[in-house]
């Protein structure tokens, strides 16, 4: 309902960004919350580039890591997306540097939304805390869990699995009257609104540079960034979101040789750097010892991991882009943003 205000942590990010953008689209109120009062104009410029005026948004400094700040952020609120959580181009050597802000950010945002008597909180989760660990044998669903114990999952597959799990376990224990749904995206791609890239699409532009000499044996799912968004604005009011979980996936899997193909097919000379040779399993992983901004693609490789959707289309009527279209947006962007080497 227009008018309505709605609290986004984390606005300036990829996903944030787009779901102001579609708020302020139709017709809510937004507050954004930002670690550094120096980053509301990189905001602002970020939501002017989608067509938006974003002179109404309101700003408030609030950091995962402190309770100062997060009574002011959610006063008057009646949703708060939490986007907010860091996703760095490379795991830390210590996995508490992610562990610690994710899980105990979403803590303190839901106790501040259950004091302020927000209505539902939409907590942005990922895949990486549904498909890792295990292997169903079937298309990944909202019902399974990454199981942690074992193989060596990396900070950020740990972080996001600890936070999500938190979150469900406050809401049911301390909650309240306070909802909570759940938006689990996979690799997100789609049109960029500025420099400042994604962990994914800064694996394009390391394709499109060149800086691989081949590509690993394995496949990643995509969705486009415009659709993770409408999805958390879904999520928000549909009265059968509350206390669910909704796959962001759009399609079938793709692997790294059919992107590398599709890079070169949509972008001709642009992508002339692209490669196309697949790489054997053991160079990926020991270039992933030895690199660690390699090594989740390591977690790429053997059989597929397939991930469905169904859910999110049947109970909300969400319809997501192509997912082709979707990486191809990112890459041309990065082209036309002279990100790419010529």
């Amino acid at each position: 309902m227009s008018g309505e205000l709605v609290l986004v942590t984390g606005g300036s990010g990829f996903i944030g960004a787009y779901c102001i953008v579609q708020l302020l689209e139709a017709g809510y109120r937004v507050r954004t919350t930002l670690r550094s009062p120096s980053r509301a104009d990189e905001v602002r410029a970020l939501v002017r580039a989608a067509g938006p005026d974003p002179t109404p948004i309101e700003f408030v400094d609030a950091d995962l890591l402190a309770d100062a700040g997060w009574p002011a952020a959610v006063a008057g609120a009646d949703f708060v997306l939490h986007v907010a959580s860091p996703f760095p181009p490379r795991d830390p050597k210590d996995p508490d540097e992610l562990i610690v802000p994710a899980r105990d950010g979403a803590l303190r945002v839901l106790s501040a939304a259950r004091d302020a008597g927000v209505r539902r909180v939409v907590l942005t989760s990922s895949f990486a805390a549904i498909g890792y660990g295990h292997r169903p044998g079937r298309p990944y669903t909202e019902a399974d869990w990454t199981e942690l114990g074992g193989a060596d999952l990396g900070a950020y597959v740990q972080a996001k699995t600890l936070a999500e799990r938190a979150a469900w376990d406050f809401v049911g224990r301390e909650g309240g009257a306070l909802e909570l749904a759940v938006v689990n995206p996979v690799a997100v791609f789609g049109p960029l609104l500025g420099p400042d890239l994604s962990s994914s699409v800064g694996m394009l532009l390391a394709l499109l540079n060149g800086e691989a000499p081949g590509v690993p044996d394995g496949t990643t799912m995509a969705v486009d960034v415009r659709d993770v968004a409408s999805l958390h604005l879904l999520a928000m009011v549909h009265p059968d979101a509350a206390g669910e979980r909704f796959l962001a996936v759009a399609g079938a899997p793709i692997s790294f040789h059919e992107l590398a193909t599709l890079l070169r097919d949509r972008l001709g000379d642009a992508a002339m750097r692209v490669p196309t040779r697949v790489l054997p399993d053991w160079a990926v992983r020991a270039a992933g010892l030895l690199r660690p901004d390699l090594r989740a693609a390591a977690q790429l490789l053997g059989p597929s991991r397939v991930a469905t959707s169904e859910k999110a289309e049947r109970l909300l009527g969400w319809q997501p882009r192509d997912r082709d279209e979707a990486i191809v947006a990112s890459a041309q962007d990065l082209v036309d943003l002279g990100l790419v080497r010529h």
